[in-house]
């Protein structure tokens, strides 16, 4: 049997549906959580759409989670779902699901569905009748595109655009810097009706891949870079998932993600801080294609609006996708749902359970300033949710036989245990009692320090739920090593009774009976970084990996109630 333990985390064994105990005390970082005046105060973009509301701007809010497929969801995708569906929640709109397919040579149909399976997961309700958490149907910019094509065009007709046969090299030269501005392409002043042939001949083929682009005609000496004629169409000779080989011609992102939030009639298209920039850019396409007649808007006012938040960023994780594909491509990790991953299946196989994450959302707020997050409050969020549903169960990393000698040797008895301290309504586990028990190896100590309050030779410990019991011999191998305890328990201390006269015991440990006790493979995780910021002082990430991240313990015990199956699906193993 296999069992997963977060170590970090509170919860042990999630992956089998119940909070571990196990004997060891394991150390954790704890953060205070903000204040609940914290928690419900309200960020910058409910003001705006508050704002946009009451003055009847829009009638209702609409947003939308546009994932490119081409890689796994991670933790700070979760931010941008839960803000996204949140605000659609609290003010009654909606929120669609958007695929942002515009590249077909790095997208796949394996994202598509495990991305859609992390948004279930993440914000999705319970049950075999449950509604999908966004509205209506899957959409994809690719059901768009041949209004993309039709906004082209019209941008060519009314010399808003043209077509470039600079070399990318040449491009990048004519571009310009930060501090100098770029110089117009030869090409710029091409008539629309050379450009629009030379586009169309770009729709059929017959040009190949680099030879030619469209370009937006906006202004090369913008301070903005984004805003010196960035792409709109390149030739892509490529197969895409949906349409297949129909399309020799792709949209830039830019260019498809503002018209599809039209065409969705998105009110508040929100995204992270690294789009700030892009912004004049979304403005500039939307105000042009106005008048053609495509967008469903009429006015300015009623066109979507651009609106940035901070990224998440997380102490001892990274998030690059180009540096969880080396975890990956280098077998530093199990595959995308390794637990020690931040991507969202991941921590879902960690244990981390969707009301956990949602309130760590919830803790770190939304902001338009950049910080890192102490990995202590995700940690917090998990203990604080899962303390509160999971039921209870034993483990034993390191088992240490201890026979009781005044036990008769057939006797069995059973304990009534809760499964969880504070919810009756969770019912009770059974744990047997017989001669030969087993507590954890970190639970004795032949030389225990001052303060020191579990079992020693000669002294007394509380085994939970049970007896006292006292340490009246220690048995070693030959190497001089603790194999066995013997020992005698107090008959009147049954179920935390403590009789009158005899010292009240202080310790309480953790136990099983031998004859009952299921073998099980303890998976210990830890952060997947020894440092804060992996890479910054080393210089390579890579270098700062926890040589410990992953402790397996194969002779760990658990209790019987543990033998169930796992909820999770296999580990993702998929090919790169």
């Amino acid at each position: 049997m296999r069992v997963a333990l977060a170590v970090a985390a509170t919860a042990a064994g999630v992956a089998s549906g119940f909070s571990v105990q196990r004997a060891p005390r394991l150390s954790m970082v704890t953060e205070t959580p903000s204040s609940p005046e914290q928690q419900s105060r309200k960020h910058f973009l409910k003001n705006i759409v508050d704002a946009d509301l009451e003055s009847g701007r829009f009638s209702g809010l609409r947003t939308r989670f546009p994932p490119e497929p081409n890689g796994y969801l991670h933790i700070g995708h979760a931010k941008s779902i839960n803000l996204n569906f949140g605000l659609g929640i609290e003010y009654s709109g909606a929120t669609n699901m958007r695929f942002d397919d515009t590249n077909p040579v790095k997208e796949d149909m394996e994202y598509v569905n495990a991305i859609l399976s992390d948004v279930r997961w993440l914000r999705g309700e319970s049950g075999a009748a449950a509604a999908e958490p966004w509205a209506g149907d899957v959409r994809h910019s690719s059901d768009y595109f041949d209004v993309f094509y039709k906004a082209a065009e019209y941008l060519i007709e009314q010399g808003l655009a043209y077509v470039d046969t600079l070399t990318a090299e040449e491009m990048k030269e004519y571009r310009g810097t930060l501090t100098e501005p770029g110089k117009d392409s030869p090409d710029r002043s091409r008539a629309a009706e050379e450009s629009l042939e030379m586009f169309r001949q770009m729709r059929d083929g017959e040009l190949p891949e680099g030879a030619a682009i469209l370009r937006a005609k906006i202004d090369m000496a913008s301070p903005n870079l984004n805003m010196r004629d960035p792409a709109i169409y390149r030739v892509r000779h490529a197969e895409h998932p949906i349409t297949g080989d129909a399309w020799k011609i792709y949209p830039m992102y830019d260019f498809a993600h503002c018209i599809s939030d039209a065409l969705e009639e998105i009110t508040h298209s929100i995204c992270t801080l690294e789009f700030q920039d892009h912004r004049p850019l979304y403005d500039w396409f939307l105000e042009k294609l106005l008048p053609s007649g495509l967008l469903p808007q009429s006015t300015l006012e009623t066109l979507p609006r651009q609106y940035e938040f901070s990224r998440l960023n997380l102490e001892y994780t990274v998030l690059s996708k180009r540096k969880l594909i080396q975890l990956v491509q280098g077998r530093k990790v199990d595959g995308w749902d390794d637990p020690r991953m931040p991507t969202i299946c991941g921590i879902r196989r960690r244990g981390f359970t969707p009301s956990a994450m949602r309130l760590f959302c919830e803790r770190i707020g939304v902001s338009k300033v950049d910080g890192v997050i102490d990995v202590a409050v995700l940690e917090d969020c998990a203990r604080t949710d899962l303390d509160a549903a999971s039921p209870r169960a034993f483990a034993l990393q390191t088992p240490l036989k201890v026979t009781i000698s005044n036990w008769d040797d057939c006797k069995v008895e059973e304990f009534e245990v809760p499964r969880h301290p504070k919810r009756e309504e969770l019912g009770s586990r059974t744990l047997p009692f017989g001669k030969t028990l087993y507590i954890d190896a970190e639970d004795f100590n032949l030389d225990p320090p001052k303060g020191y309050n579990r079992l020693s030779p000669g002294g007394r410990v509380r085994l939970k739920y049970a007896y006292v019991i006292e340490c009246d011999e220690v048995v070693k191998d030959d190497a001089g090593n603790v194999v066995e305890l013997v020992c005698s328990y107090i008959p009147e201390t049954r179920a935390g009774a403590t009789p009158e006269g005899m010292k009240k015991v202080r310790g309480i440990v953790q136990w099983l009976s031998a004859e009952h006790a299921v073998p099980a493979q303890l998976q210990l995780y830890d952060r997947l970084f020894k440092t804060a910021s992996p890479g910054a002082e080393s210089g390579d990430f890579l270098n700062d990996l926890n040589p410990n991240s992953l402790i397996s313990l194969d002779e760990a015990l658990v209790e019987p109630s543990v033998k169930v199956s796992s909820p999770y699906p296999k580990p993702i193993t998929p090919s790169l």
